[in-house]
């Protein structure tokens, strides 16, 4: 299964499961409830035929036990596979129902003070299935509940106990209460769990969905606007080539240093559309090869130091001489956007340093400002969630992206010296790998 989205920390303990984890869990809760009615009818049983003298029909009472605990068996079974149908939750309650009412049957009909067992199954069904198949369970209560009324083996009591007979009813009664609430307690607790567990994976696919839509709008924007201003950089491109070729503007060493400039500055914009255009016409499904760390980063410093010299950039990159990231596109310029917001909150200098944990890269970059505020710390990575205004956090939110189609993550926190930190955390390629992608 894919990561979850936006995931900003590593610990997969509080993630949520998929609907079929989900329906598997809730059928390993129906398994340990019918191993309990197995060893519970068999106590009963044998407590009230050998214990009490009470005249049952101990061999088909006893099959009937036996075929409940084969059913459990492969019930079982089937949780090895990767997912459960629904139809398998109806049929084993309806199995459970069934049981139950061939050893009602067999003693004493709807007048056994544990009738009310059928509660159990018809809540169970409730919680577990659709509306149709539970009114179906329900139904099946029902009908099985009128026809113990009518047709049942009488429970014959042996004589020494006929004077006590309905005290023997109040206290299975009771029995039969306290066992219901028990159960109803134990079991639905954990189902509703799962079932919130189940919703909880279904609103991150819709959350995901949602920002999936807005990534691929922005592209196709990004995109637009990259055609778009093709046209006018090349324009700009020529009028600069001919204002330097013209003696006038060519012989004033101010201007011609400017013009310099200018024509730099329009060729890396040239560039940055390209870039944006490649980007676009890529594949999603293409097989990304992989490049050293040591090479992404270190072209990113040499960009940075160079367009902006005025905000110093401390560089550590302990990775290693043949640590292999992914060779993602984006990758660069979801480093670089980290960059351009440490610089923004702190011009007096930020911090880019690489490391190795537990097989993966970390990527962190530091900065001396006033920090991320307490509650924009939890949505870090969403859209459009900026202390600087409407409009703005798109950047971490394209970070947070490109960590999660890599495999990895995006965390943030308050560092104890002052600013604040952005760790971007991304698995390193196999060694087999690097090898033939060297």
């Amino acid at each position: 299964m894919e990561r979850p989205l936006l995931a900003l920390t590593r610990g997969p303990a509080d993630a949520p499961a998929p609907a079929r984890d989900a329906a598997a869990e809730n059928m390993r809760q129906l398994i340990q409830l019918r191993w309990l009615a197995v060893g519970g009818q068999l106590v009963a049983i044998l407590l009230a035929h050998f214990g009490l003298g009470v005249d049952l029909p101990l061999a088909p009472m006893l099959v009937v036990v036996a075929v409940l605990a084969a059913a459990n068996l492969l019930f079982t079974a089937t949780l090895r596979r990767d997912w459960v149908a629904p139809i398998e939750l109806l049929l084993a309650l309806l199995l459970d129902m069934a049981a139950l009412t061939v050893q009602l049957y067999l003693s004493g009909g709807a007048t056994n003070p544990f009738i009310s067992l059928y509660l159990l199954q018809v809540v169970l069904g409730a919680i577990l299935l659709a509306r149709s198949s539970a009114w179906l369970l329900a139904a099946a209560a029902a009908a099985c509940f009128v026809f113990l009324s009518i047709r049942h083996l009488p429970l014959r009591y042996p004589p020494r106990l006929w004077d006590f007979e309905a005290n023997l009813q109040l206290i299975g009664q009771a029995i039969s209460f306290a066992l219901v609430a028990v159960l109803l307690m134990l079991f639905i607790t954990r189902i509703s769990r799962n079932l919130r567990s189940r919703d909880h994976y279904v609103a991150q696919l819709r959350q995901r969905a949602v920002e999936e839509d807005s990534i691929v709008r922005m592209g196709l924007f990004a995109s637009g606007a990259a055609h778009e201003l093709g046209t006018p950089l090349s324009t700009l491109s020529v009028l600069i080539s001919d204002w330097q070729r013209t003696p006038a503007l060519a012989g004033d060493p101010d201007l011609r240093e400017e013009l310099a400039d200018a024509q730099a500055e329009v060729a890396r914009c040239k560039e940055i559309v390209s870039n944006i255009l490649h980007s676009a016409g890529t594949a999603r499904g293409e097989a990304m090869g992989s490049e050293a760390v040591h090479h992404l980063l270190d072209g990113i410093v040499e960009e940075w130091r160079v367009v902006h010299p005025d905000i110093p950039l401390g560089y550590s990159a302990n990775v290693g001489g043949t640590a292999r990231i992914a060779a993602e596109p984006a990758l660069r310029q979801a480093v670089w956007n980290l960059l351009e917001n440490a610089g923004e909150a702190s011009p007096g200098g930020v911090d880019l340093t690489a490391d190795v944990e537990d097989s993966s890269l970390v990527i962190a970059v530091g900065d001396r400002g006033p920090g991320f505020a307490p509650g924009q710390l939890a949505r870090i990575g969403q859209l459009y969630q900026s202390s600087k205004g409407a409009g703005h956090g798109l950047g971490l939110f394209l970070v947070a992206n490109v960590a999660r189609r890599l495999g990895g993550t995006l965390e943030a926190e308050n560092r104890s010296t002052g600013g604040a930190a952005v760790r971007l955390l991304l698995p390193l390629t196999s060694t087999a790998e690097n090898k033939h992608g060297a």
